[in-house]
Order: C-alpha cells, then structure tokens, then sequence
C-alpha cells in the first residue's frame, strides 16, 4: 500500500511541475493561480494543497531539489586547477541541467526566477574563483573580469542549449563549456 501511495505522490508532484513549468514559460510565477495550474494539470485543488501552501511553495520545493543536485556536484568534486580534472564537475552540472531541462528553462527564461539563478551562478563562482584566484594570484584584479567572462558565457551558453531543445548531449556541452574556459584562461595568461 505504501509504495501505491509514494508512486501517485511523485505522479502528482512531477504533474504539478510539469504544469508549472509550462505555465511559467507563459507568464510570471506571480500571476499563476492555483486553479490555473490544477486546471492545467487536471487534479483537484485539495491535492494540491495536501502538498503545498501555495505555488509559491511549489517553486521554492523544485528550486530547493535543483539546488540539493547541484551541491552534491559540488560537494562529489574537489576543483583544484583548470585542467582536465575539472572536466567531471561541468560534465555533471550539464547532467543535470539535461535531466531538469523543463525547470531550467522556466527558471532562465523571461518569467523565470532570477534570484535563484544568480544563486546557483555564486554556488559556482565560489568553487571556480578560488581556483582562478590561486591560479592568477599575480593578476588578481583582472581575474575578476575573466572570472565574470565564464560565468557569464556559461550562462548563456547553457540557456542557448536549454532554448533550443537540449538536443546536443550533456557530454558535449560540457566538452565545449571546457574548451571554452580553458582555451581563455590559455589567452588570460599571455
């Protein structure tokens, strides 16, 4: 019985977010209701609010499991250089960007919710700046432009691929984003 139950909770959930992913590529989180996004999703308003207060609840519960998948990347690979040993840790984040393509699109796109990107960007930032730091100390000023010309290409990068259907794979992303990285930081050198 408990696992008939765990099985139409998850059916219920991945529902819920599948509608409000749709939904948010329409419009701001703000102006979704409750009734549209049951509407949309055909299931009744009461088992909606057996799983959230509101959907603003919903958001920050698929925000906080994004999240929870991007520090355990973070926290599963020690970044020491730019070199190939980085290389798993971007393959992994285009990982889960792939397997979360319905929700990063929605989160990066016009109605998406940019507070929570700047927040995975700083997550990232902090494991790549430390290593720029240490890599460039004697250039230190300008490594913050540098370090802000990744992040910044990465984002668009990822938000290009997320637009257009994700259609080339994790790994090749990843193989891009790291030879893009890599082959500046080999023009921030000289």
């Amino acid at each position: 019985m408990g696992d008939k139950v765990d099985r139409r909770i998850r059916k219920t959930k991945a529902q819920l977010r599948a509608g409000l992913t749709k939904l948010m590529r329409e419009k701001s989180v703000k102006e979704i209701t409750v009734k549209e996004l049951v509407d949309e999703v055909d299931i009744n308003r009461s088992t909606f609010y057996l799983h959230y207060a509101d959907i603003n609840q919903l958001l920050d519960s698929l925000e906080q499991e994004l999240l929870s998948d991007i520090m355990n990347v973070i926290n599963n690979h020690s970044i020491s250089s730019l070199d190939e040993t980085s290389f798993p840790f971007i393959q992994d984040i285009f990982t889960i960007l792939a397997e979360n393509m319905d929700l990063c699109c929605a989160l990066l796109g016009p109605n998406g919710d940019i507070a929570f990107v700047h927040q995975i960007e700083n997550l990232i930032s902090e494991q790549y700046f430390k290593v720029f730091r240490e890599s460039f100390s004697e250039q230190i000023i300008d490594i913050r432009y540098f370090h802000a010309f990744c992040l910044t290409g990465c984002v668009g990068l990822i938000k290009t691929w997320l637009t257009n259907g994700a259609k080339e794979s994790p790994e090749h992303m990843a193989n891009l984003a790291f030879n893009l990285i890599t082959n500046g930081v080999k023009g921030f050198q000289s």
